[in-house]
């Protein structure tokens, strides 16, 4: 069963959930062991990035031992072998990953140990299965972050459709995922400019290898995916947002604005969804 939290705001959400990624580093440190932060590009989980990097200037620690694992990236159309779009593409996953996460995180902790270069995974495309067995190896993925399409619920690139026993493989991206990104990579222009496949973790990546999940939502343009995943307790292949029910230590953070007066009422009151 998932947990609802409400936020004043998506200021307040992201201040908490920095928090809860600091604590994660520094236990994992304590206990001589890797952190995997499961992460999202685009616009849902910026705030939280910068505020980890405001916490990370008021008390530097050291960052070696922490791995941020991506969970998609778009691929390049061009005919040939299946291959990431280059690195210093706009929408490059690999690049946000870098310049929002990885970068800004290593400048705020100063002389410490920054994250290390290899320490930015994204999913091979040769081998997509790869990347569930070197997340399992790796003990698995301490928190993943979540963020779900405005339109269809997506969740990655995980489609209208998917199946929960899905793990990292090469997916054709929904129309209606692609119209979503127009808002996050307005340099696309048109639709015609959307890459039309990708790589993603699967359902199976998030609900099997994850120990805790966040799925965020906030402002009135995801209204719409938060009132289904709250309406329901289970997986729900239509609304792959829906993965938070099938996930262990899931919760679903939201705000006002995304949620309207159903969640505006358990503003203060974390409760189950579907209760």
């Amino acid at each position: 069963m998932s947990l609802l939290k409400v936020y004043p705001d998506a200021e307040a959400l992201g201040a908490a959930l920095a928090a809860e990624i600091v604590t994660g580093i520094a236990v994992a440190a304590a206990q001589g062991r890797r952190y995997l932060l499961g992460c999202p590009g685009g616009r849902s989980l910026v705030g939280t990035y910068e505020a980890v990097a405001g916490l990370l200037r008021s008390a530097p620690m050291d960052l070696a031992h922490v791995v941020i694992v991506m969970m998609d990236d778009y691929l390049d159309d061009a005919p040939g072998p299946v291959r990431r779009v280059p690195a210093d593409a706009l929408h490059s996953c690999e690049r946000f990953a870098r310049l929002r996460i990885a970068e800004p995180w290593s400048r705020a902790v100063g002389p410490w140990h920054g994250i290390q270069d290899d320490h930015v995974w994204v999913p091979d495309p040769g081998d997509p299965p790869r990347y569930d067995e070197r997340i399992s190896a790796a003990g698995g993925i301490d928190l993943f972050l979540l963020a779900t399409g405005a339109s269809d619920g997506h969740v990655a690139f995980n489609p209208p459709g998917c199946d929960l026993t899905e793990g990292t493989r090469v997916v054709r991206l929904a129309d209606s995922t692609r119209r979503d990104n127009l808002v996050t990579f307005p340099h696309f222009g048109t639709l015609d400019q959307v890459p039309r496949r990708g790589i993603s973790v699967g359902p199976a990546t998030i609900a099997g290898l994850s120990k805790r999940v966040r799925l965020v939502a906030t402002g009135a343009e995801k209204a719409r995916s938060v009132a289904r995943v709250v309406a329901t307790t289970r997986w729900e292949p239509d609304w792959p947002a829906t993965i938070v029910h099938a996930s262990r230590e899931a919760e679903l953070w939201t705000d006002p604005a995304a949620g309207g007066s159903t969640v505006a009422e358990a503003a203060n009151h974390p409760r189950q969804l579907g209760s």
